[in-house]
């Protein structure tokens, strides 16, 4: 019996649940064709950032008025603007590149906090081909006046922004930081979203003792950190119809297992490639298949979901997770 590897995802149908997420492996075009070759069902090409956006509006805003109150001729010694804009152009053509080049679906990025250029540049990526879009909302507080609720409504008016520039495939990625995150994420569906990816992994400062500096930088992901988004996608799996794709701490077969009987639809992976490389990617599609052979399951579908909230019965591992009993188990176990 051949087991279905197949999954939905954002209204597409997937060969099977492991997504490359956004990440400088989906930057190159000949990596892209390695990781169609290994097996990712979808990938997620790098984030356009809201501050290339807003760079390159200065610059043309800057262009336009240099030398303009020298002479009515002087906008003619400028190229035309659109062929200007390299940044977002050079972004646009990876994506045709890539349309082009792979048979899998092709998912487009948008990070930053504001509309701004979003909402047409949504309507560019539409165009260029992509299958969906990803918005990627980045935005910590550092504001003591701004209160959560201004916070929250922000996120839905970004999304319903983009909502109504694009008919694409609408995911939106999300951080954990919020008090109420299921009634956020049921706003972002109302709004417009066809998905959540949970959730964004965040650049934290660090402080350097020689130079007295701060420094940021990459780390890569502990595959403990894939608890979080199983928490909260077996939480949100059953009250939400929505897509559902979990990220951050995804290094194995076995973890994206645990995510799909959480109930995620896909999970996307990074970290464990960039450490290991796009070959590694069929090896986890290997141990996907094999274990699900093992447990005589026909699909994915059917396993699906299987230990989310709504279908176990300690329902509170999800909730406060029986804290004082997991203490207590642990305790007994030290010398």
């Amino acid at each position: 019996m051949t087991v279905d590897l197949t999954t939905r995802y954002l209204g597409m149908t997937l060969r099977n649940p492991v997504v490359v997420s956004s990440c400088p492996l989906t930057g190159c075009l000949r990596t892209l064709e390695r990781l169609e070759e290994a097996g990712a069902a979808a990938v997620v090409l790098p984030s356009l950032f809201e501050e290339q956006l807003e760079h390159e509006s200065r610059q043309l805003h800057q262009l336009g008025e240099y030398g303009a109150e020298a002479h009515a001729e002087a906008l003619h010694y400028f190229p035309p603007f659109e062929e200007y804009n390299q940044g977002t152009r050079e972004s646009l053509k990876h994506l045709e590149h890539a349309k082009r080049a792979l048979a899998i679906p092709v998912i487009a990025s948008l990070n930053g906090v504001s509309p701004g250029g979003w909402v047409s540049y949504a309507k560019k990526i539409e165009e260029a081909g992509a299958d969906a879009l990803e918005l990627n909302i980045y935005f910590p507080v550092t504001d003591f006046e701004t209160t959560s609720a201004e916070v929250e409504s922000r996120y839905v008016d970004l999304v319903a922004a983009v909502r109504g520039a694009t008919r694409l495939p609408l995911a939106v990625k999300i951080g954990p930081y919020f008090a109420a995150l299921p009634n956020v994420a049921k706003r972002l569906v109302d709004a417009g979203a066809d998905g959540l990816v949970l959730f964004n992994r965040y650049l934290h400062p660090d402080i350097d003792l020689e130079r007295l500096e701060l420094a940021l930088e990459m780390d890569v992901s502990s595959r403990s950190e894939m608890r979080l988004p199983l928490r909260w996608i077996g939480i949100l799996r059953g009250p939400l119809s929505v897509s559902l794709a979990a990220t951050s701490g995804v290094h194995s077969g076995g973890d994206v297992l645990k995510l799909l009987l959480a109930g995620a639809d896909v999970a996307m992976i990074a970290s464990v490639l960039l450490q290991r490389g796009p070959h590694y990617l069929a090896e986890v599609v290997s141990e996907i298949r094999s274990w699900l052979e093992r447990r005589e399951y026909e699909s994915v579908a059917q396993m699906k979901g299987t230990m989310s909230r709504n279908h176990v019965p300690n329902r509170e591992a999800y909730e406060r997770a029986n804290y004082v009993k997991t203490l207590i188990a642990y305790t007994s176990k030290m010398p």
